[in-house]
C-alpha cells in the first residue's frame, strides 16, 4: 500500500480568524496538508467574562483553533510564541490594526525572520485612506 504525502505536510500556518479571503486561503492550505491553527478572538462581556467570538464554518475544516485575547499582553505573547514556531501567518484586518496590537510584520518577523506574512485586506495596505481603511468583504467578494 502506497501512502500519499500531502504537498504542504510539515508546514504550519497561523491564521487570525476573519472573513473572506483569509479563511479561504488557510482552508486551501489545510486541504494540501498544512497544519493550520486559527486564532479565534476572545472578548469580554459586561460582566467581564471571557467570550469566544467564533461561529462554525465550512472553511474551518482541517484546522485547529485556539482562543486568544488579542487585547491582553499575555495574548500577544502567546501569538508571538506561536508565530516563532510557524511558517506562515495570515491576517485579515484593515491596515494598521495588527500593528496597534503589536503583532504586525515587524513584530512577528523579529521573533521568526523566516515567517511568511500574508495580509488579506479588502483594498490593500496603502492608497486612499477612504478606500483602504474601509471594509471590503461582501458576500460576492470571493
Amino acid at each position: 500500500v502506497r501512502q500519499c504525502v500531502m504537498a504542504l505536510a510539515g508546514v504550519r500556518v497561523l491564521e487570525l480568524a476573519g472573513i473572506g479571503p483569509g479563511p479561504l486561503a488557510a482552508c486551501v492550505l489545510a486541504d494540501f496538508g498544512a497544519d493550520v491553527i486559527t486564532i479565534v478572538r476572545v472578548s469580554r462581556n459586561k460582566k467581564g467574562e471571557a467570550v469566544v467570538d467564533s461561529e462554525p464554518s465550512t472553511l474551518g475544516r482541517g484546522k485547529r483553533s485556539i482562543a486568544i485575547d488579542l487585547k491582553a499582553k499575555e495574548g500577544i505573547e502567546a501569538v508571538k510564541k506561536l508565530a516563532k514556531q510557524s511558517d506562515v501567518f495570515i491576517e485579515p484586518f484593515r491596515p494598521g490594526t495588527v500593528e496597534k496590537l503589536g503583532i504586525g510584520p515587524e513584530d512577528l518577523m523579529a521573533v521568526n525572520p523566516r515567517l511568511i506574512y500574508g495580509r488579506m485586506t479588502g483594498w490593500g495596505q496603502g492608497g486612499d485612506p477612504k478606500v483602504s481603511l474601509s471594509a471590503g468583504h461582501d458576500s460576492n467578494y470571493l
